[in-house]
């Protein structure tokens, strides 16, 4: 759409908001329960008392609002944190094709929740109580990123060969970690690592929406201001510095800014691969590189793509439902290929 490059960051912004809206409507639609935008409004005006209840409505509203809607909440709030993530690791690595589970953060994550559910009882994490899942998720995928980051990061510069074996090394040494874990655990605890790592919304529910929402907005909201300093830090370390940017500072702040909002969504929902990296890829072609645009433009993207998406692994085996991991990386992979094969001659970094 060569068309949005002419067209202002504002109406971009409004064009994804609008996509995110209709997607969010869509979503809520569809599933078991067919609930047309009418019907939704009515339900919501019952809750609020400006209609009256009907007593026929309540089975259908009751699915509406305690299994429905906290789903599509949870599926918007996690396509957002997955964008921007997405968007903040590329920027930090100053590499196009960093995302979530290539750099490790994922897959630490996984662990990290993965050890909960088997070690879930012991003295030193019980009193973490129901924290304790994302707790030691981004404990796992604190220290699985800042790995692959300091393996693949020399003066200044991330070596894009590097970076792979050290994120394959990474992720395998998590999923060997994971795998162990899952051998060990009893048939339930097996079963949630093996959904987990597939990664799912049907165990949405208000808890884990709202949660997921209150990391992402505490954490996006300071992102934001830094913008500018990954513009800065497109140029290097050392010309960043010139330009007034303390780039130690900004790395640090921003990977665990980036950590506490994919681990809290990996406990949540699971490992979600290939969105944090196909998302602010697709803004850049059409739009911009600039970071002040894709930080903002990837969180209402990825919430958009993730409902899409969430929407088609419903229908797709209905009456079953498909993995929403599984969809992201039939999705992702060829798209992840595309990307490897256009950068196979560049020398580090990329364009933009």
């Amino acid at each position: 759409m060569p068309v949005l490059r002419r067209w202002s960051y504002r109406q971009v912004y409004v064009l994804l908001a609008l996509l995110l809206v209709v997607a969010v409507v869509a979503s809520a639609s569809i599933g078991a329960f067919t609930f047309p935008p009418s019907r939704m409004i009515s339900f919501v005006g019952e809750v609020m008392g400006f209609v009256p209840k009907k007593l026929d409505d309540t089975l259908d509203r009751n699915v509406f609002f305690l299994l429905r809607l906290p789903r599509v909440l949870l599926c918007a709030f996690t396509g957002a944190t997955l964008g921007a993530s997405g968007a903040i690791m590329q920027g930090l690595f100053r590499n196009p094709i960093v995302e979530p589970g290539l750099a490790g953060t994922s897959a630490g994550a996984a662990l990290g929740a993965s050890a909960v559910f088997v070690f879930g009882t012991i003295a030193t994490l019980s009193p973490l109580g129901t924290a304790a899942v994302p707790v030691c998720a981004f404990v796992g995928s604190l220290i699985a990123t800042m790995l692959v980051y300091k393996l693949s990061t020399s003066f200044g510069r991330t070596d894009v060969f590097t970076l792979l074996l050290a994120g394959i090394a990474v992720n395998a040494i998590c999923g060997a970690g994971t795998g162990f874990l899952s051998y060990v655990a009893r048939d339930p605890q097996a079963r949630n690592i093996t959904f987990w790592n597939l990664g799912t919304f049907t165990t949405a529910n208000w808890a884990s929406a709202l949660l997921v929402g209150a990391a992402f907005a505490g954490c996006f909201v300071p992102a934001l201001r830094d913008g500018k300093h990954l513009n800065a830090l497109m140029l290097g370390e050392d010309n960043a510095a010139y330009a007034g940017v303390n780039p130690e500072k900004l790395i640090l702040r921003l990977i665990v800014i980036n950590t506490v909002m994919v681990s809290v969504a990996t406990a949540m929902v699971g490992v979600i691969a290939f969105v944090g990296l196909v998302i602010p890829h697709l803004l850049r072609m059409l739009r911009s590189a600039d970071y002040t645009f894709v930080l903002p433009a990837s969180a209402l993207l990825g919430a958009a793509v993730m409902e899409i998406v969430d929407i088609v692994a419903r229908l797709v085996v209905r009456p079953a439902e498909l993995p929403i991991g599984i969809m992201t990386a039939l999705l992702g992979a060829p798209f992840f290929l595309h990307i490897l094969i256009r950068q196979r001659g560049a020398k580090g970094g990329f364009n933009g």
